[in-house]
């Protein structure tokens, strides 16, 4: 192998955590740094998306995955986090790995300047060969700004870094078209289309805080990028390099031939709604083409309150998701120029503009490749009203 090839490792809680004494699984950190150490002589890049901080620091403040609220998380990530990397130092020594810890907010994906400068440390953790070990910072983030599961920060870092492989250990040997439980379960190898499968994926583990839906959803926003992903059981030798070599069974969710561009896929993946607007269909005529952008004529109604820069979700009247873009405007000033349609925005405002919502260069639609998501509520019953 040539050129260097990124690829983003995502590890969950219950493969790293021992789910009775919720300590440091050293055996299976032995077998997966060792093969670490195999793809970085192959020329890979390694970056580790990692769970477990949380399950490692819940004995420590004397609660269980069941009894443990919200601030007991928090105090349990600030406990767990470095005896999860003090597994992971102990065991990269061996092997000739060097690490370094990254925790990120939600805040650092959706900021574009926060989301550029996380990219640029983690390029050059990896100039120096060194191994990024990316964790969500638990123990500041509440239900409101956290990203919620390390399947689709995975995927952000994967977009992120430019990834071209993306593989989701976790406790099955991939997805089955209904629950692994009912004994008509028939194992998936391949996807093109995660969306056929999203009714099959309910359920989550007992340590982590994602089930197959949300890897599905990683598995979308990758192919997005143009990263292809594998979702594979981690409890085996070789955990990595057989999965891509396809030696043992997993599932493949195949990138899009044509990934959008980074900043498109950065405006279309989205980890959290900030605000959503219901535009006239006559937008999406030429939405394609990208030849007008959205603007305050072209506004029904909105919900969510925002800043500049945010990204809204762009609803028809149906109330059915077609489009991503970044506001110019704040919700406030929206919801300004949107009453007064007959007054110049400058003097709205009270600075020049020309008074565009969303701009053309800064919209993306959405195509059927794609997950949509459902409309906020106020904007659904709205919907279903202009439908009538």
């Amino acid at each position: 192998m040539t050129e260097k090839r990124n690829i983003v490792i995502k590890i969950g809680s219950a493969l790293l955590a021992n789910q009775d004494l919720l300590t440091p699984r050293f055996g299976f950190l032995q077998r997966l740094l060792e093969d670490v150490m195999r793809l970085r002589s192959q020329g890979y890049q390694v970056i580790l998306c990692s769970s477990g901080s949380v399950a490692l620091g819940l004995r420590m403040v004397g609660e269980t995955p069941e009894t443990a609220g919200v601030s007991d998380k928090q105090a349990a990530a600030a406990c767990g986090m470095p005896l999860l990397l003090n597994a992971y130092k102990q065991v990269g020594h061996e092997y000739g790995i060097e690490i370094a810890q990254v925790l990120l907010t939600l805040g650092d994906f959706e900021d574009h300047r926060r989301f550029l400068n996380t990219r640029n440390t983690v390029h050059r953790l990896l100039e120096a060969d060194i191994v990024p070990i990316i964790n969500e910072n638990d123990s500041i983030t509440t239900e409101e700004i956290r990203v919620g599961d390390n399947d689709r920060l995975a995927a952000k870092v994967a977009q992120m870094v430019g990834a071209q492989d993306l593989v989701i250990l976790t406790g099955v040997d991939g997805l089955y078209d209904r629950n692994p439980d009912d004994p008509e379960a028939q194992f998936v190898p391949e996807v093109t289309d995660v969306s056929d499968y999203m009714e099959a994926t309910k359920g989550k583990s007992t340590l982590g805080t994602g089930g197959m839906a949300t890897k599905l959803q990683a598995a979308n926003m990758a192919q997005e990028a143009g990263c292809t992903t594998w979702i594979a059981q981690g409890e085996v030798d070789r955990p990595l390099s057989a999965v891509l070599s396809g030696e043992r069974r997993s599932t493949k969710i195949i990138a899009h031939e044509n990934p959008l561009s980074g900043w498109d896929s950065w405006i279309a993946n989205r980890l959290q709604m900030a605000g959503s607007v219901v535009v006239k269909d006559t937008v999406f005529d030429t939405m394609a083409e990208r030849k007008r952008a959205v603007r305050r004529e072209d506004i029904i109604s909105m919900d969510g309150d925002f800043t500049r820069g945010d990204v809204l979700h762009i609803y028809d009247k149906q109330g059915v998701e077609r489009a991503r873009g970044l506001s110019d405007f704040t919700s406030e000033e929206i919801r300004v120029l949107v009453s007064n349609p007959e007054a110049e925005a400058e003097k709205l405002l009270g600075y020049r503009t020309k008074g565009e919502i969303i701009r053309g260069a800064n919209l993306v639609p959405l195509e059927t490749r794609h997950l949509l998501w459902d409309a906020p509520a106020a904007i659904a019953e709205e919907a279903t009203g202009l439908g009538g």
